[in-house]
């Protein structure tokens, strides 16, 4: 299926995630929709969890991470929490953060993401 254009008019984006090439990330693969938004409202990512995830923050996006598969824990400025399909945790700017496990997220960034603003 084409990606349909942003703008031209219309008052919404349309992405299908699963179909747009995998790019690295600290934490694995992620597949990231909506970076193409003019107003930069937001973008959602699917992301597959790597084993070796590295901690990392973002200075000015707040993240949403809902999982969709798997269990593992989440690691959040140093603590640890369990997570499972259904679990949400949101993250805020300058929280270092990273999953663990075998995990599929579906990942929201407001604003949308910007590769600038992902600190290691």
């Amino acid at each position: 299926m084409s990606k349909p254009e942003a703008g031209r008019g219309r008052r919404y984006l349309f992405h299908q995630l699963d179909e747009l090439d995998p790019k690295p990330c600290p934490c694995g693969l992620t597949r990231r929709g909506f970076l193409d938004d003019p107003d930069a409202t937001a973008s959602t990512h699917i992301v597959d969890i790597k084993t070796d995830a590295q901690t990392h923050y973002h200075k000015k996006l707040t993240e949403i991470y809902f999982i969709l598969e798997g269990e593992g824990t989440i690691e959040l400025d140093g603590e640890r929490l369990p997570v499972r399909r259904g679990s949400a945790v949101m993250i805020k700017p300058g929280c270092r953060h990273r999953a663990v496990g075998k995990l599929r997220l579906l990942v929201t960034a407001i604003p949308k993401f910007d590769p600038a603003d992902e600190w290691v």
